[in-house]
């Protein structure tokens, strides 16, 4: 698979349509407190983190190339921290939370490269 802006901009796609459905079974489908909150928390930032990675499409459209490299973090970061919380939800051990944090490194990691990319990006006319 070539990791092309499309290829980036179809993960996120899928990434906002599972977070909008684990947050609305999480409001509607689920009694237990633990595990609708951990369903809220992992949609809330695998919402967020599709989203930023629809925004570095906008960055390298405007010059910032060092953006293409941020929906890798973004992606694997909700991978690891919206995944293992919605795991945990479902029920898979508790100690699955312990890799939580790596997703938070790695949505951090996103976000640092999306600033430098942003440094690069061209700047319009006056």
């Amino acid at each position: 698979m070539a990791w092309t802006r499309r290829t980036w901009m179809t993960l996120a796609a899928v990434g906002g349509f599972i977070a909008v459905a684990v947050g609305a079974f999480a409001a509607h489908g689920v009694a237990d407190p633990q595990a609708k909150e951990w369903l809220k928390t992992g949609a809330q930032y695998g919402f967020m983190h599709t989203m930023a990675t629809f925004a570095c499409a906008t960055f390298m459209n405007i010059g910032a190339k060092r953006a293409r490299l941020a929906p890798a973090f973004f992606l694997s970061g909700v991978v690891f921290f919206s995944g293992s919380l919605y795991a945990m939800a479902f029920g898979a051990p508790r100690w699955l939370g312990a890799i939580t944090p790596i997703g938070g490194v790695l949505f951090l990691i996103g976000w640092a490269i999306l600033a430098w990319a942003a440094r690069d990006a061209d700047q319009p006319a006056a």
